[in-house]
This record gives C-alpha cells, structure tokens and sequence, in this order.
C-alpha cells in the first residue's frame, strides 16, 4: 500500500527448499507467478532464498524498519500469489490489540450510545 505516494514495501524474500515437500507450492509459484509479480511490482525488490530443511516463507521489510514473515506451507501458488499481495499492501505497522469495541479520542460522560435503551 502506498501511503503519501510512497509504497511501504521495500523488499520481498522469498524462501524455500529445493527437495522439501512443504515447498512444492513455493516452487510452482517460483516458475508461473513469481516473473509476473516482479513485473507489475517494479518499486519492490524480490529476492529468492533457499534454506534447505525448513518450511517455506515470505518475509517483507518494509520502509519503517519493520518486518513480517508469513509462513506459506502446503500453500498452492495461487494462496501464495495472494499471500504476497497481502504483503505488498499491509503497511507495515505493528497490530495494536483493542482494549474496547468503541474507540474514541472524547469518550462520552453518559456512556456509549446503544440501540437497545430503554426509557
């Protein structure tokens, strides 16, 4: 995802094994996708790593010095076409987990506001 004009994902890697059968998805992606993803992606830095002996993932790094790493096991290349997409457009910024449905900088002093009062 761009944000301000400046696309957030700096580098793509690609990771796999060349006899592992986790990796099998990887490397049918490798062949039919990858090519095609590195061409409608031209801002994005794509680099393929094997690792023998361990499953296989995609790790991002992304221009706030923060990364994310998805596992892509057993994964056909089209989830994993879909999986680096998702990479591309995530921004890159740490999941925050939210202490209350309902967020607000001014929070009311007579409380949320439901459709269920009754008067």
């Amino acid at each position: 995802m761009a944000l301000r004009g400046v696309w957030q994902l700096r580098k793509l890697i690609v990771s796999y094994s060349d006899w592992g059968g986790s990796s099998k998805g990887i490397r049918a992606f490798m062949e039919s996708h990858l090519p095609e993803f590195k061409e409608k992606n031209p801002q994005l830095e794509v680099v393929t790593e094997m690792i023998r002996g361990q499953h296989p993932h995609l790790k991002g790094f992304y221009e706030n010095k923060n990364q994310r790493v998805v596992c892509v096991k057993n994964l056909d290349p089209e989830d994993i076409l879909l999986q680096a997409t998702r990479l591309r457009n995530a921004l890159g910024r740490k999941v925050i987990k939210l202490r209350t449905r309902h967020v607000t900088k001014h929070p009311s002093v007579q409380g949320t506001w439901t459709t269920a009062v009754k008067y």
